[in-house]
């Protein structure tokens, strides 16, 4: 019986609404747990997350029958849900349109899982404009800076 057989590894960056930093540390573990538990009901599996106090990096391993934005809007929709639910937000918390993905190859997985879980090191020396231009420059990704996410300076 013939099957499919796929390495599908993508990394995904997001930011909360109006750059604000709202993701406070007592909702970091939690809100991970979150993301990873909404991710897993595609079959994907969370290999590296990291919720900066504004902007979440998220690296995956999906299968063929996912496609990337349905497992945002299951990530972006159910997390804000939640954080709204048992974040104190009330209703009012909301997350950027939009948001960036890299793939990457196998050999490639530890390194960039290594650079999620950095992410409070690589801050101190980068702003989050800063690596997300970077990301997009590296890759070669076209984009217009008026639908890039608002940055606060």
């Amino acid at each position: 019986m013939a099957n499919t057989y796929t390495q599908i590894y993508l990394q995904f960056v997001f930011a909360v609404s109006r750059r604000q930093s709202l993701l406070t540390a007592p909702l970091k573990d939690p809100l991970e747990k979150v993301m990873c538990g909404l991710t897993a009901q595609h079959k994907a599996k969370v290999l590296a997350v990291y919720c900066n106090p504004d902007h979440i990096h998220l690296l995956v391993s999906m299968p063929p029958s996912l496609s990337p934005s349905k497992l945002m809007e299951t990530v972006k929709t159910g997390s804000s849900n939640w954080l709204n639910t048992h974040g104190g937000y009330g209703g009012s918390f909301r997350w950027q349109k939009g948001y960036g993905s890299f793939s990457y190859s196998k050999s490639h997985v530890s390194r960039v899982a290594r650079y999620i879980h950095n992410q409070h090191q690589h801050h101190q020396k980068l702003t989050f404009k800063e690596e997300y231009l970077a990301l997009l420059e590296r890759y070669e990704i076209s984009y217009q800076p008026e639908y890039l996410f608002e940055w606060l300076e």
